[in-house]
């Protein structure tokens, strides 16, 4: 689950990371309340104004700006709610913009210039541990820098049956380049950054920039935060951070009849039983010339009603033009399967205009055939996956 900068920060304040202190607003006279609150808790003059949206890149695409008074700050705001803020992360109608977060001014002058690094926390995949990705080059695309510039990335990795250790947090500090006050600093906010990733059981933090103050503070400008929603039961009260206006509504809605579905960009609608099922049938759909238009695993019970969820949800997009119905009945039956099919089709009428390939195999396989090819729909059956894979291939010819 993808949270908003204000509630990643947080987080890491919950667990003494030192952040860039900021305070939401809906509206420009919230913004500037929340600007005139923050003069009066650290004394900045000028203010920060960030686009609240699930996506990076908001600076570029003009979601971050700086105000140097209440009336930049009220102007700024004003233009920034309910903008469309399109960014490389986002669709080229860009996401609305509902809430902005009024920041402190972290940039001021001292005996030093900021300075800025990237690092992240998350799960290195090949190796099964946690690890510490970071860099010198903080406020700069990371993808860049490692395409460009990997000698400037450095990794740390966590052993999980003792956690981060204080060597680990001062050689991360070391390779960054300081010294020195900012040295002691940056060993604490890594130590606190990874406790709290642990015990927030996020499956990633990335601070961009982690920022040395002039005085030698280190603290998170930035915070993009994607807890894991496996974890969410043993955290409630983060169940609330989730905004569902920066969510695909399709994804929403199934995730409200227990679908588990992701929209996709191609044009053959997928309903398969098992992810792993799943994504062999996006592959088949690739081999026969189409491309998949959503994952979408019906689970163990694929009954009438749940078909007919899962037809309406694929049939929102409008991109489909055949869907393949692949099921294994292993736990379910594929003649209860194929029967669901069928009063699914009838109950939504003339909706459904789009060829329709069923392939089940397994329990019962034989009698849901001849359920499908005696039903008199346009449903086509199929028994093999290169069967069905030669049928999508037909009706998208």
């Amino acid at each position: 689950m993808n949270i908003h900068e204000y509630q990643g920060k947080e987080i890491l304040s919950s667990f003494g990371v030192r952040i860039q202190r900021g305070i939401v607003a809906h509206n420009a006279k919230g913004a500037v309340d929340a600007a005139k609150e923050l003069t009066e808790q650290t004394g900045t003059g000028w203010h920060v104004i960030k686009a609240q949206v699930h996506a990076g890149g908001r600076g570029k695409g003009g979601g971050v700006k700086l105000a140097k008074n209440l009336k930049e700050v009220e102007e700024i705001a004003g233009k920034m709610i309910g903008m469309n803020l399109v960014t490389k992360q986002t669709s080229a109608e860009g996401k609305k913009v509902h809430q902005i977060l009024v920041a402190e001014d972290v940039y001021y002058p001292g005996d030093s210039e900021p300075e800025e690094y990237y690092m992240s926390v998350l799960l290195n995949r090949a190796t099964g541990r946690n690890m510490i990705m970071y860099s010198t080059e903080g406020g700069m695309d990371i993808e860049a820098v490692a395409e460009n510039t990997p000698e400037l990335i450095f990794t740390e990795e966590i052993d999980p049956t003792v956690g981060i250790m204080p060597f680990q947090a001062r050689r991360i500090a070391f390779n960054l380049g300081l010294s020195g006050a900012s040295f002691k600093e940056m060993t604490k906010f890594v130590l606190a950054l990874y406790t709290a990733y642990d015990k927030s059981d996020s499956s990633l933090f990335e601070i961009n920039p982690v920022l040395k103050t002039s005085d030698d503070k280190i603290l998170a400008v930035d915070a993009k935060v994607t807890l894991d929603d496996n974890a969410l039961y043993r955290h409630k009260n983060y169940l609330e951070m989730r905004d569902i206006r920066e969510e695909n509504p399709v994804e929403v809605e199934a995730k409200k009849v227990g679908l588990n579905y992701v929209d996709l960009d191609g044009n053959v609608g997928c309903m398969v039983n098992g992810a792993g099922l799943a994504m062999a049938t996006m592959d088949l759909i690739k081999q026969a010339g189409g491309e998949p238009a959503n994952f979408l695993d019906v689970g163990g019970t694929a009954d009438a009603k749940r078909v007919e969820e899962a037809f309406r949800l694929i049939l929102k997009d409008d991109n489909v033009k055949a869907i393949l119905i692949n099921i294994f009945g292993g736990i379910v039956r594929c003649d209860r399967v194929a029967q669901g099919i069928v009063d699914a089709y009838k109950n939504m009428g003339d909706t459904i205009k789009v060829p329709i390939i069923v392939r089940l195999q397994g329990t019962n396989a034989d009698i849901a055939k001849e359920l499908i090819d005696n039903s008199g729909l346009d449903v086509q059956s199929a028994i093999e996956f290169q069967e069905a894979a030669d049928k999508v291939q037909a009706v998208l010819a």
